[in-house]
């Protein structure tokens, strides 16, 4: 079993710079212990530290991000998520990749795109020794994941899916990953404490009170690349079926909802606003309703997270698993294979990494 993770990533924007400064960040308080862990599952999580992911491979099409060192990168314009650590050089130059359908209308008119040839992302995964592919392509990526998806099973490489295109999700993809005995998890990330695993929780502990939920919704608005990208209607579908499914999964009956991305709001960057509503009635048809405003730094939001899930994903490598895994996607995903209440994907997330579950 090799102790080092090697990761290759696709999208170098604010959510893989927070990958990559919060393993830097972690690296360095951690002073030889294992009880820093705010905003991980656990220091040590099977074995792996954060320090143990290792990045040897990086994709981009943007052109103040191609060419340049990764850790060079990962601060370069439109990037604008607070810093937390320095980075020391990585010797992985980031490299162009095939645009596909990875920049909407918008996107396109705030950026370059890098004017030198693709590179074979298949055979950079193979020649770097990348074990997993983590995508953190802008929303409504569709034909850019599935080409990236098809370049993992081409090098044998695990995928991690952070963004609304489904592939851990769907059945076909899950046999491909699984008939190349590769694992596979998503798909888009959930924030440790973001709009969507709090909205869901809401909604379970309200049914679980005996309050009959009437109405509900989430807006939210932010003043990065992100929701710039999104202000394209078109590219949201799969954003907002991943969102509303994960909500509605909670309760045993049907809710009108509405729950998505609502504005661009240039001047708080990388900030994130949510806005959740919810209606209902409790004993003796009394109404009851709960407004509520939830403020983060987006990007740090999610890094956690995939610090868990790309852990977790390396211990399914070394035990020869493959397929979607439905513990870690549950815990780590908004649209994952099995949609579970947090507390329950928690405790599988955990089982899994104790060897007490397959998948």
């Amino acid at each position: 079993m090799s102790k080092k993770i090697k990761v290759a990533l696709a999208g170098i924007g604010n959510c893989a710079s927070a990958l990559m400064q919060g393993i830097k960040y972690y690296d360095a308080n951690s002073n030889g212990k294992s009880n820093d862990s705010i905003g991980l599952t656990a220091f040590d999580l099977g074995g792996y530290e954060p320090r143990d992911i290792e990045f040897v491979a990086a994709f981009d099409v943007i052109d103040s991000k191609v060419g340049k060192d990764l850790s060079e990168a990962i601060f370069a314009e439109p990037n604008n998520t607070v810093k937390i650590a320095n980075v020391e050089k990585s010797n992985v130059i980031v490299e162009k990749a095939e645009v596909l359908d990875g920049l909407g209308n918008h996107y396109r008119g705030k950026v370059q795109v890098s004017d030198k040839p693709p590179a074979n992302v298949a055979k950079v995964l193979k020649e770097s020794g990348a074990e997993i592919l983590l995508n953190y392509l802008p929303v409504g990526s569709r034909q850019a994941t599935r080409y990236y998806a098809e370049a993992c099973l081409d090098a044998g490489c695990a995928f991690i899916n952070a963004i609304p295109v489904f592939i851990a999700s769907n059945a076909k993809w899950q046999q491909a990953f699984e008939d190349r005995k590769l694992p596979c998890a998503g798909d888009d990330v959930m924030s440790q404490l973001g709009a969507t695993v709090v909205h869901k929780t809401l909604v379970k502990l309200f049914v679980d009170r005996g309050v009959k939920v009437d109405q509900t919704y989430q807006l939210n608005i932010g003043g990065d690349m992100d929701f710039y990208n999104m202000l394209d209607e078109d590219r949201l579908e799969d954003k907002r079926v991943s969102k509303t499914s994960a909500v509605a999964a909670m309760a045993p009956y049907e809710i009108p909802m509405r729950i998505g991305p609502s504005d661009f709001v240039p001047f708080l960057d990388n900030e994130k606003i949510c806005y959740i509503f919810m209606k209902g009635r409790y004993f003796g048809n009394i109404p009851v309703e709960l407004d509520l405003k939830l403020k983060v730094v987006d990007a740090y939001n999610s890094a956690g997270v995939m610090i868990d899930a790309v852990r977790a994903t390396k211990i399914a490598l070394d035990r020869g698993i493959s397929g979607p895994l439905e513990s870690v996607s549950a815990y780590c995903f908004k649209h994952p294979p099995v949609q579970l209440p947090y507390s329950v994907a928690k405790s599988n997330f955990l089982e899994f990494v104790e060897g007490k579950k397959e998948r």
